[in-house]
């Protein structure tokens, strides 16, 4: 199972509010302007800033 399209138009980086891009091989959504890299797990993305992993 993936994760929802409609879900990946709508979330935003939780710490600038900027774009993210989905690498699905990663299993992660990355913000270039914050340089951070949210990950995914069972489908499910953990838009937690203190979770975040830096670039």
């Amino acid at each position: 199972m993936a994760i929802d399209p409609k879900l990946l138009e709508i979330l935003v980086c939780p710490k600038c509010r900027g774009e993210l891009e989905h690498r699905e091989t990663e299993q992660a959504l990355l913000c270039h302007s914050c340089r951070l890299r949210y990950r995914i797990e069972d489908d499910i993305p953990v838009m937690l800033i203190d979770e975040a992993e830096a670039l």
